[in-house]
């Protein structure tokens, strides 16, 4: 396997991705070549860095003896490139040098001359990539009792412990950022038996998964990213909870409960107030997170009409408020305007 990579510059990420998957790469990633967040996308919008390099994974060929093919309906001459007889008996770092510069040079062709002169190839050791992936993730304890465990982890030794089984996914949610670690803190504490939570930009499904193991009767998870959907579907399956959560995407309908969650971003927690508002009885509690303490204050303002504050709780420069709901009439259900999620944070749980 190799790496081909190069500066994005001023060049179409679409137009990129097409070349790139022309002469097959595995897999494409935008990397921050800078330190520049990137916290609030807009509902569909896809947000890269100003100075982004691109990434792409390449298995390298089999048969040297092959040609270097893109796909079919390229034009040839640009395209295919055959390696010389002469490179048969090459080792095998000569061979993917080979196969590596035609794939430069059609990238070349395809997107600028510049890409010969800026891009670099790496060899990348062939490894069972989830494996390496799961080493570094351990059973994490949030609260008193509640704890997120790898799928294939021992039980803690807690003989009061509550387990979520979770491994990393494609949907964001795993308990690592601070805002995930803050929401599962909450709800660690709050008495949850019985009663009904609503989980807004639901990710993995990490928080609607744990407020059913700590007592909960019934889940709404809610996102506006299908992957997200399927995730929260399977990890419920994973801890034999799938009875009692019900998987909705946007826009949905969502009927007043008890304790809503939504671990989104600062603006769409702003736009959303109304919606989650009323998604919440008289008496319910709301955690908002996915802010920054900065952010707190404009995110309090927005629901300090209808909520009582209840505390604000940080971690590094991000934080999560609870609210508690005034004791007042609230309308029915309302159906939910589409959600502004985290974008390839895609909004949701971590």
């Amino acid at each position: 396997m190799y790496e081909i990579e190069f500066p994005l510059g001023d060049l179409d990420s679409e137009a990129v991705e097409a070349a790139l998957t022309e002469i097959g790469a595995s897999s494409i990633t935008f990397v921050d070549r800078g330190d520049e967040p990137v916290l609030e996308p807009k509902p569909g919008e896809i947000r890269l860095w100003s100075d982004t390099l691109v990434r792409a994974l390449f298995q390298q060929a089999a048969d040297p003896t092959t040609n270097v093919d893109a796909t079919a309906g390229v034009d040839a001459k640009a395209a295919v490139y055959t390696v010389p007889d002469a490179a048969v008996t090459a080792n095998a770092d000569s061979m993917l040098n080979i196969e590596a510069t035609a794939h430069v040079e059609h990238l070349a062709s395809r997107l600028g001359p510049h890409i010969a002169q800026t891009a670099r190839v790496r060899p990348v050791a062939n490894q069972d990539w989830e494996r390496v992936w799961l080493i570094d993730w351990k059973s994490m304890r949030f609260g008193r009792r509640l704890w997120v465990c790898p799928t294939a982890a021992a039980a803690p030794e807690d003989p009061e412990a509550v387990v979520v089984r979770l491994d990393p996914g494609l949907a964001f949610g795993t308990g690592t950022h601070p805002t995930t670690a803050l929401c599962l803190q909450i709800l660690d504490a709050l008495p949850l038996s019985g009663r009904t939570l609503i989980d807004y930009g639901c990710g993995s499904g990490i928080l609607g998964l744990a407020a059913l193991k700590l007592g909960a009767a019934h889940v709404i998870a809610v996102d506006l990213d299908p992957q997200a959907l399927l995730a929260t579907r399977e990890n419920a399956i994973r801890n034999d909870v799938s009875s009692a959560i019900e998987v909705q995407g946007v826009p949905a309908t969502l009927r007043p409960v008890s304790c809503v969650v939504a671990n989104i971003l600062a603006g769409p927690l702003i736009e959303l107030a109304p919606l989650l508002t009323a998604a919440c009885e008289p008496g319910g509690d709301l955690l908002l997170s996915g802010l920054l303490k900065t952010q707190a204050y404009a995110v309090k303002a927005a629901y300090t009409s209808s909520f009582d504050m209840v505390r604000v709780v940080g971690r590094d420069d991000w934080c999560c408020i609870h609210a508690r709901r005034m004791v007042e009439p609230v309308g029915v259900g309302m159906a939910a305007p589409p959600m502004a999620g985290r974008g390839s944070v895609q909004g949701s749980s971590t």
